[in-house]
């Protein structure tokens, strides 16, 4: 099997106060997090690395998120001229989403497929790193993505994960990861 690399990030600031989400650049990096499958190792980058984290993703044959080509790289854009749409992704999210029309959180998926949550939200790691826990908010963006990695692993051995709908009745959605 090929390298792959999950990842996620946090941001500095919400999208409310950025004008919303239309306006998804000016949040900032805060933190990012990439787990490489080839070394079985995580990397962490703050705003300063974000040229770095661009770069290592570019050189990545497989990157793994959970709402990277709307969220996570129209982050990144503001650190470059790349416009990142040709990185080979498999975004989670964007595959639920043509399955079933609707958006399920993360930490759904999570807790359907895998049994298990998150640490916490984005908009507490917001404020963690408002309030200079900075270490807070790399065990977050850490934990996301080890819960995205496995979520992963999950639908690429199996062929479905799991979710919650709105009726919160358990749902098997197939993938081909």
């Amino acid at each position: 099997m090929h390298a792959v690399i999950a990842f996620d990030l946090e941001t500095q600031f919400l999208a409310d106060e950025v004008g919303g989400w239309s306006n998804i650049r000016d949040m900032k990096l805060a933190v990012g997090v990439t787990y490489s499958s080839a070394t079985a190792t995580y990397h962490v980058y703050t705003e300063q690395d974000a040229p770095q984290l661009i770069a290592d993703l570019r050189a990545a044959p497989l990157i793994v998120g959970y709402n990277l080509l709307r969220f996570d790289y129209e982050v990144l854009r503001a650190y470059t001229t790349d416009p990142l749409s040709d990185l080979p992704t498999v975004d989670m999210l964007h595959d639920l989403y043509h399955v079933l029309g609707w958006r399920p959180k993360l930490d759904n998926v999570a807790a359907a497929t895998l049994g298990e949550t998150k640490s916490a939200d984005g908009i507490q790691a917001v404020y963690w790193f408002r309030e200079g826990r900075l270490d807070d908010v790399i065990s977050y963006c850490r934990r996301d993505v080890e819960v995205t990695w496995r979520i992963y692993e999950f639908g690429r051995q199996n062929g479905y994960v799991q979710c919650r709908d709105r009726r919160w009745r358990t749902i098997q959605i197939p993938v081909r990861w």
